[in-house]
């Protein structure tokens, strides 16, 4: 059975760019955030208009005017969640399904812990970086501020309450070919183990 490796790390660790370095090795990445877009764009807009009227636009969520909506309403936000968190598991499921005879493929998830989607998955990766370097890289983001960057933060885990989590690390402050090699590594390591598939 497939070996399900869940992929997280905070704002600006470098999680994208070590998803990528899996699927250059051939590894599938399941990419949850993109998966969300693209039911923004689709079968999720509809039941998102219906709850939220005035946030769908030509058949696609605007992302700003629902952020407006569920901005400071922990019970508005739990109602989003509600809509898109099975449409979301949904996807997961056809791509796990999809890789079936695969021997690792992972699941990209950002609030991968937050939202206890670690129990789904037979290990997990955090992606990390030392906050200085964290925060260099942040705040060069075009639009991005101290502020931003701050309440950002504190809504996602502490990193090292991530990385006391995990099971394997990637840290991303030494370079791409450190990166390459420590995910290499890993891949290597899981090659051949069998996956538990307690995800349901």
């Amino acid at each position: 059975m497939t070996f399900v490796l869940g992929l997280t790390g905070s704002i600006g660790m470098g999680k994208s760019a070590t998803a990528d370095l899996f699927r250059q090795l051939g590894v599938p990445v399941h990419d949850a955030d993109a998966t969300v877009h693209r039911l923004y764009r689709g079968r999720a807009a509809p039941l998102i208009e219906k709850a939220f009227p005035g946030t769908v636009a030509d058949g696609t969520v605007d992302r700003a005017k629902l952020g407006a909506a569920v901005l400071n309403s922990p019970e508005r936000l739990k109602e989003l969640e509600a809509i898109v968190h099975p449409l979301v598991r949904e996807e997961e499921e056809d791509f796990l399904a999809r890789v079936s005879a695969l021997p690792i493929a992972v699941l990209d998830i950002p609030l991968l812990f937050e939202t206890g989607g670690d129990r789904r998955c037979d290990a997990t990766l955090v992606v990390t970086a030392p906050a200085s370097v964290q925060r260099e890289r942040v705040l060069a983001r075009p639009g991005m501020t101290a502020e931003k960057f701050s309440a950002i933060l504190a809504k996602q885990m502490p990193d090292a309450d991530k990385r006391a989590r995990a099971h394997f690390l990637v840290d991303t402050s030494r370079g791409f070919a450190s990166a390459e090699a420590q995910v290499r590594s890993i891949v290597v390591c899981l090659a051949g183990r069998p996956g538990r598939r307690h995800r349901f």
